[in-house]
Formats: C-alpha cells, sequence, structure tokens
C-alpha cells in the first residue's frame, strides 16, 4: 500500500498529527516530502523500466559533464558500489557507456548513448509530471522557491 493511499485511509490522524512538534522539525519534513516524492517518481519512472536512483545517474551521464562514478556516488549520497550496480545495470542495457577519465585514466567516466538520451528524453517528461503531483499544493512560484532554498541549504 503506497504512503498516499495510507494516509486516505487515515485523514484525522493525519490532521490531528500535523500538529505535533515534530511538524516543525526540517529534517522530518524533508524526509516525508522525499519518501511520498520517491514513491510518486518511481511509479512513473516504471514504464521506463528506471527507478529513481537509476534515473538519476541517467540524467547526470546526459548532462555533458562527463561525470566518473566516484563523482556520482558522492553527489548522489550513494556508496560507490551502489553506484557501480546502478552504472553496470545502465550499461548492460545501452543507456550509458563507460570510459577512462581525462583526468585519471583510472577513474571510470559515465556517459549517455544515443539510446539513453532517447529513454531520457521520454523518462524526464514522467518525472516532471511525478513532482508537479508531489508539489500540488504549491503554486509555480512557491516550487520555484522550495527548489531555490533546497539548494541554498545543499550547497550555500
Amino acid at each position: 500500500m503506497t504512503i498516499e493511499a495510507k494516509a486516505e485511509q487515515h485523514p484525522a490522524a493525519k490532521d490531528r498529527l500535523a500538529g505535533a512538534p515534530i511538524s516543525q522539525d526540517a529534517g522530518f519534513l524533508l524526509a516525508k516530502l522525499h519518501a511520498g516524492g520517491s514513491v510518486v517518481n518511481n511509479r512513473a519512472l516504471a514504464e521506463f523500466d528506471l527507478k529513481e536512483r537509476s534515473y538519476s545517474v541517467l540524467i547526470l551521464a546526459d548532462s555533458g559533464l562527463e561525470p566518473t562514478q566516484r563523482e556520482l556516488a558522492d553527489f548522489l549520497s550513494l556508496d560507490p558500489s551502489q553506484i557501480v550496480a546502478l552504472v553496470d545495470e545502465l550499461e548492460k542495457r545501452k543507456l550509458v557507456a563507460r570510459a577512462p577519465g581525462k583526468q585519471d585514466r583510472r577513474a571510470k567516466t559515465v556517459t549517455a548513448t544515443a539510446k539513453g538520451n532517447q529513454l531520457l528524453a521520454q523518462a524526464a517528461i514522467a518525472a516532471r509530471r511525478a513532482e508537479s503531483e508531489v508539489l500540488s499544493a504549491l503554486d509555480a512560484e512557491e516550487a520555484a522557491l522550495l527548489k531555490t532554498l533546497l539548494r541554498k541549504a545543499l550547497w550555500g
């Protein structure tokens, strides 16, 4: 059962508990938004046989920035072994390719293939719809402000 379905089953509890002190905690709010957003994102990306993490790797691989596997791990806050598994899966599907790094040939860069770029174009539409669903209580200006504030909190 999804988070949304559970909340719909117990709307009074949701409304009652929203007044608890924890609802003022930024970490709790971010975790709750992420959990609900992940469910919606993964549902939207399922038709492309992607999940939130593999989509994140694919979109970074398609950025033109030629990230290394280590950079992907650091940026996505994942263990390097998780990145290897994600890249292995995307590479097996011929959506990304690894290449020796330009600075350090032992480091492997990850770039999207033409097939990956095409799939990403379609998946990005579904991801934007999912984001709109998750942020539906916000108008466009509020959603943009939220993203600006989150980037500022993360990277200054």
